[in-house]
């Protein structure tokens, strides 16, 4: 039975209950030529076999691409996607389009033409960089306001909580250059929520990416406006340059949660972190473009059981907290399609659908049934046009010789 295709539609999704907002963070950069800085899976193809997709390389912008991790993630509990959002940096000071847009396709091309959108909220991390276009007083207002506003802060499944919906910062220490004060960047803030009520909304909510507990800097963002800080991981570095303990990882997220709440236990959003392996990103390519990964990370990995019971601790933290806590509404998890920078739950030749079921194990009612098909199982793809296509014997053969 296996790869005749007995129906013509993708089966309906039967999601999987929280008690919470489970975002996952989701990197569009697998549309040919998108991410500019790297190659997509032509960078994995040759080298790293086992980061393949379970449903093989394929073409990010197409709509269905998106149901099946529509219909993979609600089915494990993840009830959110945030998107980082980049503009290029030309398209400064000036209307925003979606031609302006750096990765875009992943919500103009496939979330909005998905058939399962309305299963998935999904909100927008402004990467907020002046590498990627920056913004200032007026620019936030004229601009990137109206834009977000009639792109997505209307759409019925953009993430709204009491009537406001949610902004996410990434890289607010850049950002805070674009301002000419904390002052100035709070009143452009509370303009934005100003722009909102007019819109119909009670307001905004905008968070903050910086995960180190430092009661300095948290303070600071604060006065700058912001409602709540996160982390796009979960802060964790390993003490050296490969670390295979499994319980101090889970120590060290959870420490690291403890220490974050210290400091504000209301407005801190925890982020758990399955594993972290940016080995694609060491080549002597990224570091011409001036990165340089291995000075300032490592490699570390939790099993699915192990991140199984981080969730669970996490989890168990932020229910203590007060019923305001934003810790207690929400939890992260990081990440959703990483390929390259070695962060990923999306199911995948290595590790199968193993991370997404201990997050609906850790964070969910249970009260479903996933359906563990792939798309090759059930007729569907391929969704690759566009990237080199690995050969399945050699595949299994590379896997044999890393185990060897």
């Amino acid at each position: 039975m296996y790869h005749v295709k007995l129906q013509n539609e993708i089966p309906l999704p039967s999601p999987a209950k929280s008690d919470r907002i489970v975002a996952a963070h989701y990197y569009a950069a697998w549309k040919k030529g998108a991410a500019g800085i790297h190659e997509g899976f032509d960078d994995l193809a040759d080298i790293y076999p086992d980061r393949t997709p379970l449903m093989g390389y394929y073409d990010e912008e197409n709509p269905e691409v998106c149901d099946w991790e529509i219909k993979w993630a609600v089915e494990h509990g993840i009830n959110c996607f945030i998107h980082c959002w980049y503009r290029k940096p030309e398209n400064f000071g000036k209307p925003v389009t979606v031609n302006d847009l750096r990765c875009g396709h992943g919500i103009h091309e496939a979330l909005f033409n998905a058939k399962f959108q309305k299963y998935m909220k999904f909100a927008i991390m402004f990467e907020a960089s002046p590498r990627w276009g920056g913004t200032d007083e007026v620019d936030m207002i004229e601009h990137l306001m109206p834009f977000w506003m009639e792109n997505y802060f209307k759409r019925e499944n953009y993430l709204v909580i009491d009537n406001k919906p949610v902004l996410f910062v990434y890289q607010q220490q850049r950002l805070s250059t674009c301002f000419q004060s904390a002052e100035s960047q709070k009143k452009t803030f509370d303009a934005c929520r100003a722009y909102a009520k007019q819109c119909g909304f009670d307001g905004m909510i905008i968070g903050a990416c910086y995960y180190r507990p430092e009661k300095g800097f948290h303070d600071d963002l604060m006065a700058r406006g912001y409602d709540l800080r996160f982390g796009y991981t979960a802060g964790y570095k390993s003490p050296c340059d490969f670390y295979e303990d499994e319980d101090a990882i889970v120590k060290g997220q959870c420490d690291k949660l403890l220490e974050n709440l210290a400091i504000d236990e209301e407005r801190f959003v925890p982020t758990a972190s399955c594993f972290w392996d940016p080995t694609p990103r060491y080549s002597k390519r990224w570091c011409d473009l001036g990165y340089r990964f291995r000075d300032n990370s490592n490699i570390w990995y939790l099993s699915p059981e192990k991140f199984k019971e981080l969730l669970k601790k996490m989890k168990a933290i932020s229910d203590a907290l007060p019923e305001d806590a934003w810790a207690k509404r929400m939890i992260m998890i990081d990440n959703w399609n990483e390929w390259d920078e070695g962060h990923f739950i999306a199911p995948s030749h290595k590790f199968g659908y193993k991370y997404l079921q201990a997050i609906r194990e850790a964070l969910t009612e249970c009260n479903n049934l996933p359906d563990y098909r792939t798309p090759r199982d059930q007729g569907f793809g391929s969704y690759n046009t566009s990237w080199k296509t690995p050969d399945f014997s050699e595949f299994c053969k590379n896997m044999l010789k890393k185990k060897n």
